[in-house]
């Protein structure tokens, strides 16, 4: 028997992925474009429609081959799946965005908070694969995270639940672009470290980032970060510890709450620093004393990567349609 198709498309603020996808998760074939600057709505729509038409034709399928089509855009997104009630990178906010594709594309559409799918698509083919309770965290630019909880993603709401890069973890830190103070996103992303990075060197302190980022501070990329820490660079390795410590104890608080088999890490800087960055996070949740007696949770690196959120967007699809 023939396996159903689906395509599964990561909206982001800098590119736009789509894959057409069987039903147990074999990418048959995927397109990438870059998403256009400054664009209006109507502009995101004509580019998701036509990577998703390319992805399809690229398969050697037709649209109506499809059985469903998921969508994972950032921000917070209604529960049932239609429009983006908060967009804060791309021009989506309020659209009606599964509707409007649907018509585009005759082919039911479901739409989900990216990080959210990145979730689920690590909790149904990653290192989440076959765990009924998982607590994702994506330290990147900010800190997007997930849960899932017997089995199914908790949405909360107003689809706004799981925001755990906004979970304060000390109210006297520094401020989050969110508001609030001590966010876990405003202490432990990989924007934080940047930060405190540059205020150290401006203040006269030495480090290898200047060597390594040809003196340009404004963007420390993620792998600048890492070849630091190789070369046990002081001043990074202090303030990755210190981020490293954050995710720890953020987790602890987490564990409390969700109670999860395992907590799935992903991201750019996880991609580059995971290596020192899980054990800090181990260390803390092994230390917790409250949970002493309870069987041992796992800390460990997504497993899908890029493809996280679309195999995600196509776990949605099916269970919707």
């Amino acid at each position: 028997m023939a396996k159903a198709l689906y395509v599964g498309v990561d909206v982001g603020g800098t590119k736009i992925s789509a894959a057409l996808v069987r039903s147990d998760g074999k990418i048959l074939a995927r397109e990438k474009t870059s998403t256009p600057k400054g664009a209006g709505p109507k502009r995101i729509l004509r580019v998701i429609e036509g990577i998703v038409r390319d992805a399809v034709s690229e398969g050697g399928r037709k649209l109506k081959d499809l059985r469903g089509i998921g969508v994972g855009a950032p921000g917070i997104v209604e529960p049932e799946g239609g429009r983006i009630l908060a967009a804060p990178n791309i021009d989506l906010e309020g659209v009606p965005v599964a509707a409007k594709l649907r018509k585009r594309l005759g082919v039911g559409v479901i739409l989900g908070n990216d990080v959210n799918l990145g979730t689920l698509g690590e909790q149904w083919l990653g290192a989440g694969k076959g765990a009924e309770n998982v607590v994702a965290i994506f330290p990147g630019t900010g800190v997007g995270g997930g849960a899932i909880v017997a089995g199914k993603l908790m949405l909360g709401a107003h689809g706004a639940a799981a925001e755990l890069g906004h979970i304060v973890v000390d109210p006297m830190g520094p401020a989050c672009g969110c508001g609030n103070r001590g966010c876990l996103e405003a202490l432990a992303s990989r924007g934080a470290i940047e930060r405190e990075i540059r205020r150290a060197i401006r203040s006269g302190e030495k480090s290898i980032v200047t060597e390594l980022a040809a003196g340009r501070l404004d963007v420390i990329k993620s792998k600048v970060i890492a070849k630091a820490l190789k070369r046990k660079d002081p001043l990074v390795t202090r303030v990755v510890r210190r981020a490293s410590e954050a995710l720890g104890s953020a987790c602890v608080t987490l564990r409390h709450a969700f109670d999860p088999e395992l907590f799935v890490f992903g991201g750019g800087l996880i991609e580059a620093c995971g290596d020192f960055i899980l054990p800090v996070v181990r260390k803390s949740l092994e230390g917790d004393p409250l949970f002493r007696k309870v069987p041992a949770c796992r800390a460990v690196p997504s497993r899908l990567g890029d493809d996280a959120v679309i195999l995600g967007a196509v776990a949605l699809a099916k269970e919707t349609f």
